[in-house]
Order: C-alpha cells, then sequence, then structure tokens
C-alpha cells in the first residue's frame, strides 16, 4: 500500500458520501457509497477479511482513492448512480443500456387532450403510462386504443370552427371535435374512458360503458347506444387477452434474477394497471462472484436514475439492507409513496418467479448467443488468418443521393453485441459528387487518424478494433487501405463484403487478393458481418434521410414569399430549426411576426 493510499485511509470523514477507487494510472476502479465513509473504506483493507474473489481482485489494484461528502446517505445514493453511470467502472455492476423508454402522455389539463409518445416524464400536470419496451408494446397499445376509443389524433387546433372533418369521422375513429361536432364535455368522457383503460381500472370503464349505453338507449339515441355497446364489446374482449392473473391493479415493476453458470440475467417486467405492457432485460456472462443483493440494487439504481416515472411498487426477490433508502429515493423522483417489497407467498411471490421464469428463459438464449458468437469469431479467425478471433468489429458504409448529403456511417459489435455508444456518423467533407471510394477513403481516415469525429474539435479515444468492416467489393476496400496507410495504421485487418450481381452468396474481400472468399449461406461467420453491415447500412441510411429532410425544407422555407434571410434567421431562432418551422401552428407563426398571407404561403410551399 502507499504512503498516500495509507495518508487518506487515516483521515477518511466520518461523513455519508461516495469512495472511488483508482489503479495506479488513475483509472476509476469502483465507485461506492457509504452512510460512514470512514468505516466503509477500510473495512476492505481489514486484515483477516475473507473477501469473495472479485473483491479480492479489486483490493489489490487499488492505488489511490478519492471521497465526496453528502449531506445524507440519500444523496450519496444519487451521487453513486450518476458517477457509475458517467465512468462505468469494470469492478461496478453496469448496465449496458442508456436508452430512454417511451411513454404515453396524456396532457389532461387541454380541452382536447391527444395522445403522445414520449421518452421523457415531466411535472407539467399531465398524465403519463408507462414505460412500454420493447417498443412494439407501446404500437400494440396505441392501436387498441384507436381502436377502441375515438380520440382525435390529428395535430391541427381544435376549436370547433374547422369546416370539414378528415377521413378520421368517416370511419368512426374520432368524433370531429373539430368542425364542433363533439363538445368539450363529450370528449373528456372519451378521454375518462382511455384513462380508466390505461390505469387497469376495469369495472369502473365497463359498468361507465354500459350505464351510458342504457341511458341512450331509455333516451332512444339509438346510433349511440349502438355505437356504446359496439365500444363495450370490443373492450371485453381485448381485456380477457391482454389482462394477466392477479388481484391488485396497482403499477408495479417486478424484477427476477436467474444464474445459470458463471452467467446471469435480470429481468424487469413492467405491470400497469394490471396489464403486463412489456420487459427489459439485463445479462452479465461472467458475473457468478457478484452477490444477488449487489446486482438487485445496482440494477435499480442505474435504471432508474433516468427521467422515467418509478411505479407505485417495486417488487424484488430478495431483501435489500437498504430497502428503506431506496424506497425514499423512489418516492421523491415519482413525488408520491413508492413501497420496495421482497413478497415471500401470494400473488405478488408469484409475479416475483414470473419475472425470474423469463430471466432463465433469457440467460440460456444468451448463451446460446454467446456460443454461436464465439464460432462465428473463431470461423472469422481461420478464414481470414488473422492472429486471433475479433472481439472488435468496426463496421462502415456511405449514403447518398447523386452525391447530395453525402454521410458516412460506423458501427460497433463489441464482445458478442453491438455497441452503440461507440457508434459514429459523418458527413462528407473533401469530396464532391457520388464518389463512394474517395469518401470510404476519406472517413477511414478520419477515424483511424486523429480520432477527430463529427467535425468536432474533441479527440475522442476508441478503442482499436480487432477487424475493419467495409460494406463494399474491391474499390471500397481498396479506398479504405489507402486511407489506414495515410494515417499509418494498415496493420489492422481490413475487409470488405459484397455479392457479385445476380449472386445469392456473400463474398468477402481482402487486401492483396483478388478473388474473393464465397462464404457459406448458413454459417455464424457469414451471419455476423451480415449483421454488422446491414446495421452500417441502417444506421448511414437514417443519419442521410435525416440530412435531406431538414436540407430540404429548409430550401423550401428560402423560397416562400414574404419570408427573407432576415425573418428566416428570426424563425429558426424561434423554433429551433426549420423541421420545428413546418409543425408550428398558426397562433405560434403568428406570434413570431407572420401575417396570414405569409403564412398561408408557408403552408403551400411546405405541404
Amino acid at each position: 500500500m502507499t504512503t498516500t493510499l495509507q495518508s487518506k485511509l487515516d483521515h477518511l470523514p466520518d461523513n455519508p458520501g461516495v469512495y472511488l477507487f483508482k489503479d495506479a494510472q488513475g483509472e476509476i476502479l469502483y465507485v461506492g457509497k457509504a452512510a460512514v465513509l470512514a468505516d466503509r473504506v477500510r473495512s476492505y483493507f481489514q486484515k483477516g477479511v475473507d473477501h469473495n474473489p472479485k473483491t479480492s481482485l479489486l483490493v489489490n489494484q487499488i492505488a489511490d482513492l478519492e471521497t465526496m461528502v453528502t449531506r445524507s446517505e440519500l444523496e450519496a445514493l444519487i451521487l453513486e448512480s450518476n458517477l457509475v453511470k458517467r465512468h462505468r467502472p469494470r469492478f461496478n455492476i453496469v448496465l449496458r443500456d442508456d436508452k430512454q423508454y417511451p411513454y404515453v402522455r396524456l396532457p389532461i389539463k387541454e380541452d382536447f387532450p391527444r395522445l403522445s409518445i414520449v421518452r421523457r416524464v415531466q411535472k407539467d400536470g399531465a398524465l403519463y403510462y408507462g414505460p412500454y419496451t420493447p417498443a412494439n408494446a407501446l404500437r400494440e397499445t396505441l392501436k387498441i386504443i384507436k381502436h377502441v376509443f375515438p380520440l382525435a389524433t390529428c395535430s391541427i387546433d381544435i376549436d370547433g370552427t374547422a369546416d370539414r372533418a378528415c377521413i378520421e369521422f368517416e370511419i368512426k375513429r374520432c368524433m370531429a371535435p373539430c368542425t364542433g361536432n363533439q363538445t368539450k364535455e363529450e370528449y373528456h368522457q372519451i378521454v375518462k374512458q382511455v384513462r380508466q383503460f390505461l390505469e387497469g381500472r376495469d369495472h369502473e370503464l365497463l359498468d361507465d360503458l354500459r350505464a351510458r349505453m342504457e341511458t341512450a338507449a331509455e333516451r332512444e339515441e339509438f346510433e349511440e347506444a349502438a355505437r356504446l355497446r359496439d365500444r363495450l364489446f370490443k373492450v371485453e374482449r381485448m381485456l380477457e387477452k391482454q389482462r394477466i392473473t392477479q388481484t391488485s391493479a396497482t403499477d408495479q415493476d417486478v424484477i427476477g434474477l436467474a444464474r445459470q453458470g458463471a452467467a446471469v440475467d435480470l429481468q424487469i417486467l413492467f405491470v400497469r394497471g394490471g396489464l403486463l405492457i412489456g420487459r427489459k432485460d439485463f445479462f452479465w456472462p461472467q458475473s457468478a462472484e457478484t452477490p444477488d443483493e449487489e446486482l438487485v440494487r445496482s440494477a435499480i439504481e442505474q435504471f432508474y436514475n433516468k427521467d422515467g416515472q418509478p411505479p407505485k411498487e417495486l417488487l424484488i426477490p430478495i431483501q435489500l439492507e437498504d430497502a428503506a433508502l431506496i424506497e425514499q429515493w423512489l418516492t421523491d423522483k415519482r413525488g408520491s409513496a413508492v413501497r420496495v417489497v421482497a413478497p415471500e407467498r401470494g400473488g405478488k411471490h408469484q409475479l416475483v418467479r414470473l419475472a425470474e421464469e423469463n430471466a432463465a428463459a433469457a440467460a440460456a438464449e444468451h448463451l446460446r448467443d454467446v456460443e454461436i458468437e464465439r464460432q462465428a469469431g473463431e470461423e472469422l479467425k481461420r478464414l481470414l488468418h488473422l492472429d486471433r478471433a475479433p472481439r472488435r468489429i468496426e463496421g462502415f458504409d456511405i449514403s447518398n443521393t447523386m452525391g447530395n448529403q453525402s454521410v458516412a456511417s460506423m458501427v460497433v459489435w463489441d464482445d458478442g453485441q453491438m455497441k452503440k455508444a461507440d457508434y459514429r456518423r459523418f458527413k462528407i467533407r473533401t469530396v464532391a459528387g457520388a464518389n463512394d471510394f474517395a469518401s470510404m477513403q476519406e472517413v477511414v481516415t478520419r477515424r483511424y487518424g486523429t480520432n477527430t469525429l463529427d467535425g468536432s474539435e474533441t479527440t475522442e479515444h476508441l478503442a482499436r478494433p480487432d477487424l475493419i468492416l467495409i460494406d463494399g467489393g474491391l474499390g471500397q476496400l481498396a479506398a479504405a487501405i489507402e486511407g489506414l496507410r495515410a494515417v499509418g495504421q494498415d496493420r489492422i485487418p481490413l475487409v470488405g463484403l459484397a455479392k457479385a450481381r445476380g449472386e445469392k452468396d456473400e463474398r468477402v474481400f481482402l487486401a492483396g487478393r483478388k478473388n474473393p472468399i464465397i462464404l457459406k449461406a448458413h454459417s455464424p461467420a457469414t451471419h455476423l458481418l451480415q449483421r454488422i453491415r446491414d446495421e452500417a447500412h441502417r444506421f448511414a441510411i437514417t443519419y442521410h434521410r435525416k440530412l435531406r429532410g431538414k436540407a430540404l425544407v429548409a430550401s423550401k422555407l428560402d423560397q416562400v414569399i414574404g419570408i427573407g434571410e432576415i425573418r428566416r434567421a428570426s424563425l429558426l431562432k424561434t423554433f429551433g430549426t426549420p423541421a420545428r418551422v413546418a409543425e408550428a401552428t398558426d397562433d405560434e407563426l403568428r406570434a413570431a411576426g407572420l401575417d396570414t398571407a405569409t403564412i398561408a404561403q408557408l403552408r403551400a410551399s411546405l405541404s
């Protein structure tokens, strides 16, 4: 132990806070929290303590430490979660997932609320439902709502003065409040039913529909009664398919854990109003020495350290020592009470068992995928005469439309999965026209030269790949080789992947070899290279379409009569982007200084 480290251990504060262990190079190895920093940190270095192998390995590498004092243990928990997310230390359990999950937003304070999809929950008076993951769970929910509850789905201002209704009214998917055909009060009856559905209040929803149907029949409003009867039938049939068996309609997230050998899988099931609306899966292939408690606690801290909304109840498979602290943190995030429960019997325990069964099935599937990826790596090593099986492959593709808005993509496959945090996209700077060869040379030079990406002045130090994959044949491959040679990185293995015209089989092109290798259609290596190539193509196309769309809107904005350079700059300052100008309402455009005639010209140009 160094003198500096010993001195810091001797002068640790007796306060709550966060500690960071570092190695001799200053890299952060581990981030932890403590109610009393002095007691917790010194416990790692006490002689005779029987640490597990993972902790022993950590302690042997600690050369320095840093502490941050907080006012409470709750603040320490929040700080710890933020630091783990930022630094991703290798001895912490890290969720390889930073995405924001989709929610359904219902702005009930508006006169005519409409559902929308958002990824951030805000305290704006609206109601939020979710999270929905995977995304098809959200699409299915919105599809059901659209078929059963005739809410407006348009983006126009609804004031009851529209001349005529759209096609949604004709097919009975909307009651045309825009024309005055439906009052605000009638519309909010539908909103109430949507809330009852999303919140799992089945009996209230069905009773409400039956009562309104009977009332309409008594008044001899037979068309309205028939409409309510059909809605009641659809809701009853849909609830039979969607509802899971349990007695409580409380919003719950349910965590299950399963181990297979050294691998661990953790599942979070999202139950909202009795509906299982989605699930999220986390897999760690080498976590045999990590206790269940650490896995569950780390997953909770990192997963809910986002802009989402915790549920009213979190069901977990084991008791947590700091469950009360986690409850307090989740309660603060939600704005109302959250309970953390480890049920041992009853319906809630059965939900945890369901999550554990899902985790066990997912672990088996992940291990099969790991074995297939291992076989693919070994096959690539043999086919391409590599020194070792590749663990990191970077794939490139070029996209443009007749030379316009030319872009490139770089995607990364790392240790068996696509590593989206390392994806990069490039605007082609030095090439005019549709020259994919020169574009490929430029992007390879930029990636492996200074690592200055996307025109940024910041140098990024991405890991060196074991293999580079180019989407294309000999021409693209030769251009990429020139790019690597120009920056002194031509020792990195490089291959091209393409199909011959009219052929079905993939061909791999190698540097210095005229004839390609023809891959077997069903081999693991073929599937891996295709997966990376297709992902690079998708990423490039998406970026190109985005830029092309912006350019199209911007060019049309320039052509609007009444909008000159100064007014265009003012609009972009107000709305941010040309696309937002196109989406703005008439009232917003009038507030930005446009008169009725100019707004009409703008609508005509951007339609």
